[in-house]
C-alpha cells in the first residue's frame, strides 16, 4: 500500500507533463510492434463508487485496438511487444478504493467482437509487469485511500523486458474520459502518434 501511495503521488505530479507529451512522436522502434497486452495499472484500486470501472476501461481499450486492427492482443508479457496500462480517474485526486480479493481477478473469456475474438485474461497483476517491493502483497480485500490523477490514464511501455512497468512509458495520455467508449480517445490519439511517427521516419529516409 505504501508503494502504491508513493507511485500515485508521483503520477499526479507528472500529469501536466504527460498531457504535453501526448502529441509527441514515438520512438521509431514502436512502429515494429505487433502484439500488445492491456493491463490495469498495478497500483490502481477500484473506486468504491464504481468497482468495475478499471475493468470496463480495459475492455474498452481492447475493443478499440481490435477495431484498429494494427495489433494482436496477447495474454503474456513475454509475448507482448507493448504493454498498455490503463487507470480510470474519478474526478478527484484522493478517493477511497478497494484492493485485493475477487475484485482483482478476471476470468478467462472468449468474446466475439465484430467478427473477431477477444481473449480475456487475469485482471490481477502479472508477476513480471512490475518488480515487487519488500514483504508479501496483501491479497485480501481491504480499503485504502488512493492518491492519483483525477482523469483517465493510458500508458504505453515496451514489452519483452523484465518488469516493463518499472521503465518510463514511451507514450502517455492523461485526460478526462480518455478511456470511455465508444470513441476511446486515448487509443485514437495513440493511433495518431503512430501515424505521425511513421510519417517522420519516411521523411527522414527521403531526406537523410
Amino acid at each position: 500500500m505504501f508503494r502504491g501511495v508513493i507511485l500515485t503521488c508521483i503520477t499526479a505530479l507528472l500529469a501536466p507533463l504527460a498531457l504535453a507529451n501526448e502529441k509527441a512522436t514515438l520512438p521509431s522502434d514502436v512502429l515494429y510492434a505487433r502484439t500488445v497486452l492491456v493491463v490495469i495499472s498495478p497500483d490502481a484500486g477500484e473506486a468504491l463508487s464504481d468497482p468495475n470501472a478499471n475493468n470496463v476501461a480495459r475492455e474498452n481499450v481492447e475493443k478499440a485496438l481490435i477495431k484498429w486492427g494494427r495489433f494482436e492482443l496477447v495474454l503474456e508479457t513475454s509475448t507482448a511487444d507493448l504493454i498498455i496500462a490503463v487507470r480510470t480517474g474519478s474526478g478527484r485526486s484522493v478517493q477511497p478504493t478497494l484492493k485485493g480479493g475477487p475484485i482483482d481477478n478476471r476470468p478467462v473469456i472468449l468474446q466475439p467482437q465484430d467478427g473477431s475474438i477477444r481473449i480475456g485474461g487475469q485482471r490481477g497483476r502479472p508477476p513480471d509487469v512490475a518488480q515487487p517491493t519488500g514483504g508479501s502483497a496483501d491479497e485480501s480485500p481491504h480499503a485504502q485511500m488512493e492518491i492519483g490523477p483525477k482523469d483517465d490514464t493510458f500508458e504505453v511501455y515496451r514489452g519483452k523486458i523484465e518488469y516493463p512497468l518499472d521503465s518510463p512509458p514511451v507514450w502517455r495520455m492523461v485526460a478526462k474520459n480518455a478511456l470511455r467508449s465508444p470513441s476511446v480517445a486515448a487509443v485514437d490519439q495513440f493511433r495518431k502518434a503512430i501515424d505521425e511517427t511513421a510519417k517522420a521516419v519516411r521523411n527522414k529516409k527521403k531526406h537523410p
